[in-house]
C-alpha cells in the first residue's frame, strides 16, 4: 500500500513541500489541500501591483494548479478546507470526506490581525493587503480608479509598501501606527530615516495612536488620541495570526505558532509544520521566534518535503530576522539582532556606524552607504546589522547575514574578500570599513556616541572638525565650536582638558582622525560623533544655519 502524504496549505510552504516529497519519492500519494480557489502566488508583489509597477495579475499567479498536478503528480483538492484533524488516528476530515494519513504537512499560514474598530463590521470598503482574493477586493472596490484618500492601518513592512505605491498612483494615504514610529523591527535611528522619507514624498503619519471608530457617512476614522482621518477606503496591514487552531494539543508560541525542529517536526507524531503558522530556532539567541516572512516559507516547505519522503539529510535550521524594503528612492534593511525600541533597554551588544560610498567618489553617481554593525562585545562576533541609502543595500546586508551565519568577528570582516570595481564598490567595501571602524573604536583610547544620544546630553565642549565652507553650506549642530582638523594641534588651547570633548566632522572619518590627535595630546574624554553631521541631519534634529 502507498505511503500517502497530506498537505494543508497551498500557498508556499505546501507546494514546496509537495515539489520536494515528489523530487525524492516518486511513489508517494500526495494530496494537498487548499480552502481557497488559488496556490502559490507572489503574496510579496500585491502592493506593487497597486502602482501598476506589476500591470497583470497574472504575472502574480507563481504556479498554475495544473502544473502541481502533471509535472509533481499532486492531488490537488482546491476550494476543500480541512476541518479537523484526528493525531491519533491520522485523519483529516473535510466537508467532502474523511482521508487517512502517515505523514502530515501543516502549511496553513496566518490570518491578518484585525483590530477592534467600532463600526467596521457594517462597512464594506476596506480591505486586508495579504492575499490575491484581497487584492481583488481592492480592484473590485475601485479604490485603484476612484478612490482618492486612503487610510493604512499599520506601518510594518506591507503596510509601508503598500502606502508607497498607492502614493506613486496618485492617491493621498494615511498611515496610523499604534507605535512611536514606523518599522518597529529597525532601531530608533533606522527607523527615523525612514519616517523622514515618508514624509518628505507626502505620506500623514499619525503615530502613537490607533482607530478607534468607523464614521460610516462621514468616511472619517476617529483615532484614540481624539483626532480624525477622512478616507475613502481602509487597508489594514497589522502583522499575522498563525492558523493553528486544527493542532489545538501541538506545542505552541503564545502567539500560536507552531514550535518546530530542524526537520520540521512538530510535538505531535508524523505531524510536520512549515511557513507562517510554524516557529523556528533563532540562531542567534537559540530561543524560538516568529519569522513571517516568504523566503522561510519556501525552505521550511522544502525541509518538510524531503523529511516526509525519507531525506533526513535536508534540514530548516532556523532564521534570525533578515528583512528588506525599498522606499521611493532609498532602501534600508536589518539583519539578525538589533535595539528595536522592544528590546532596545536591554541590548548588550555594542554597535558601530559608518557612513561610506556604495561606489568610490571619483565614480559617476555616488551614494552613501549608511550602515550600523552590532557584535558581541568579549567575543566580538557579529550578531546584526542595518543599513540605509539609495544604492547597494542588498548586497551589504546580504554580506553581513552571511557573516552572522558563519559567526564571523570584526577581524573577520576586515579580511573579507570581496568584489571590487568601481560601478560596485569602493577598494574598501563599507562592510570591511565597519569592521575597521568597530575595531578603532575598541582600541583607539575614546568613546563614540550615537547621534540620538548626543542630542540627549549635556554637551560640555562640542568640536566641528569640518572646513568652514561646509558649516556656510550645511549648517552645523547648535553650540558646536569650529576647528578644522588640519588646523587642530595648533589650537589644542581653545580646547579645556579638564572637560568631555565632543568631536563631530561629516561622516565620522575626520572625527575619528582629531580623536586621536586629542588622546595623543592626553585628553581623556573625548567622543566621536558616529556618521557625523550627516547622520545627525538625516535624522532631522536641530540645525544651526550659519
Amino acid at each position: 500500500m502507498k505511503k500517502r502524504v497530506i498537505i494543508i496549505g497551498g500557498l508556499s510552504a505546501g507546494p514546496s513541500a509537495a515539489a520536494k516529497a515528489r523530487r525524492e519519492d516518486e511513489n508517494v500519494e500526495i494530496i494537498l489541500f487548499e480552502k481557497t480557489a488559488n496556490i502559490s502566488y507572489a503574496t510579496c508583489g500585491i502592493p506593487y501591483a497597486l502602482s501598476g509597477k506589476i500591470k497583470d495579475r497574472e504575472k502574480l499567479m507563481v504556479v498554475k494548479p495544473d502544473l502541481l498536478r502533471t509535472r509533481f503528480n499532486v492531488d490537488l483538492r482546491l476550494n476543500e478546507p480541512v476541518i479537523h484533524i484526528d493525531t491519533d488516528k491520522q485523519e483529516v476530515r473535510t466537508h467532502k470526506g474523511e482521508y487517512m494519513y502517515d505523514k502530515l504537512v501543516f502549511a496553513t499560514g496566518g490570518s491578518p490581525l484585525i483590530p477592534p474598530i467600532k463600526n467596521l463590521e457594517s462597512c464594506d470598503l476596506w480591505s486586508t493587503c495579504k492575499t490575491i482574493e484581497d487584492f481583488d477586493k481592492i480592484v473590485k472596490d475601485d479604490v485603484l480608479s476612484d478612490k482618492k484618500s486612503i487610510a493604512i492601518i499599520g506601518a510594518g513592512l506591507i503596510g509601508l509598501e503598500a502606502a508607497e505605491n498607492l502614493i506613486l498612483a496618485g492617491k493621498a494615504v494615511h498611515i496610523i501606527e499604534l507605535g512611536t514610529n514606523v518599522l518597529p523591527i529597525l532601531s530608533e535611528a533606522y527607523a527615523t530615516l525612514i519616517k523622514n522619507k515618508l514624509l518628505e514624498n507626502g505620506i500623514q503619519l499619525h503615530l502613537n495612536t490607533t482607530a478607534t471608530e468607523l464614521k460610516l457617512k462621514e468616511n472619517q476614522l476617529l483615532l484614540s488620541n481624539g483626532e480624525s482621518v477622512s478616507a475613502d477606503y481602509l487597508i489594514i496591514g497589522i502583522g499575522v495570526r498563525p492558523n493553528t487552531s486544527l493542532l489545538p494539543n501541538a506545542d505552541k508560541l503564545r502567539n500560536g505558532a507552531l514550535i518546530v525542529n530542524e526537520k520540521m517536526e512538530t510535538s505531535i507524531s508524523n505531524v510536520y509544520a512549515a511557513g507562517d503558522c510554524a516557529a523556528v530556532k533563532n540562531l542567534i539567541t537559540e530561543e524560538t521566534g516568529f519569522f513571517p516572512m516568504g523566503t522561510h516559507s519556501n525552505k521550511g516547505g522544502r525541509a518538510a518535503g524531503a523529511q516526509i519522503a525519507g531525506n533526513s539529510d535536508i534540514t530548516f535550521n532556523g532564521a534570525y530576522g533578515t528583512a528588506i524594503v525599498q522606499l521611493f528612492d532609498v532602501t534600508v534593511a536589518r539583519t539578525g539582532l538589533v535595539p528595536t525600541k522592544a528590546m532596545a533597554t536591554n541590548f548588550p551588544y555594542n554597535s558601530s556606524l559608518v557612513i561610506v560610498g556604495n561606489t568610490p567618489g571619483f565614480y559617476p553617481n555616488y551614494t552613501d552607504v549608511f550602515l550600523t554593525i552590532y557584535y558581541e562585545p568579549e567575543t566580538q562576533v557579529i550578531v546584526g546589522a542595518e543599513a540605509f541609502g539609495k544604492k547597494g543595500i542588498d548586497k551589504r546586508i546580504d554580506v553581513l547575514a552571511t557573516a552572522i551565519y558563519a559567526k564571523l568577528t570584526l577581524k573577520d570582516l576586515q579580511n573579507l574578500d570581496l568584489a571590487y570595481a568601481p560601478p560596485f564598490s569602493p577598494a574598501k567595501d563599507p562592510v570591511i570599513i565597519a569592521g575597521y571602524a568597530a575595531e578603532n573604536e575598541i582600541t583607539g583610547g575614546f568613546e563614540t556616541i550615537s547621534a540620538l544620544d548626543l542630542n540627549e546630553k549635556d554637551k560640555e565642549i562640542l568640536v566641528d572638525v569640518r572646513n568652514p565652507n561646509e558649516i556656510e553650506a550645511l549648517g552645523r549642530i547648535p553650540a558646536s565650536i569650529n576647528i578644522p582638523l588640519d588646523n587642530l594641534r595648533s589650537r589644542l588651547d581653545e580646547i579645556p582638558r579638564d572637560k568631555g570633548v565632543y568631536i563631530y566632522c561629516a561622516k565620522g572619518t575626520r572625527g575619528y582622525l582629531a580623536c586621536k590627535i586629542l588622546e595623543n595630546h592626553d585628553y581623556k574624554k573625548v567622543t566621536n560623533l558616529m556618521g557625523g553631521f550627516t547622520f545627525w541631519s538625516a535624522l532631522g534634529l536641530e540645525v544651526e544655519r550659519a
